[in-house]
């Protein structure tokens, strides 16, 4: 079996260094994959120098980082195709993303962008990370994907809490009624 760790929208400066989480978790994995906007050249180099690892551009990547990578690729594990891609339609529903794949021939679609986790089953794994850093309404995450016997299974990770500032108010909202009540 072949463990994949899939994390995408990193968003990380010059300086800011790859998060222990996220070097710890690549450790444990046999290939990261990377769904565009590391944002910074010092950030792509940090997370190619980890392990074995295949990358695509981002819309929001350094000029310098989006000419060294392709806007989308294709990695085959153990016979199963994972097309990689950072925003795969301009549509809010699957539809797109499930098209794109198709195109690519892709048993799975790795995806980026919404910075918010994302999976689903079907014909085609789907599968966004989220966000390991600069998560939107949902908690910091990533994803890992196995492959085995020609099938690919993923499951989403989380990193923590969200961190959202409306979580914490409707936190501490939560915890101030209970404290009435109780």
């Amino acid at each position: 079996m072949k463990k994949i760790l899939a994390i995408s929208d990193t968003h990380l400066q010059e300086g800011a260094g790859v998060p222990k989480p996220l070097i710890d978790l690549s450790g444990e994995a046999d290939l990261v994959l990377h769904a565009g906007d590391f944002v910074s050249l010092e950030a792509y180099e940090a997370f190619r120098d980890l392990v074995p690892f295949e990358a695509v551009s981002g819309n929001s990547d350094d000029p310098a980082v989006a000419a060294l990578l392709p806007q989308r690729r294709v990695v085959e594990v153990e016979e199963v195709r994972i097309g990689l891609v950072h925003r795969p339609s301009f549509s809010a529903d699957l539809l797109g993303a499930d098209l794109l794949a198709r195109e690519m021939e892709a048993d799975a679609l790795v995806f980026g962008h919404l910075h918010r986790p994302l999976l689903e089953g079907g014909d085609r794994l789907l599968i966004c990370p989220g966000s390991p850093t600069e998560p939107r309404l949902s908690p910091p995450a990533v994803a890992v994907l196995e492959v085995e016997g020609g099938e690919v299974r993923g499951r989403i990770v989380p990193l923590g809490r969200p961190v959202c500032g409306y979580f914490k108010f409707a936190e501490d909202l939560a915890e101030r009624s209970v404290r009435r009540s109780g």
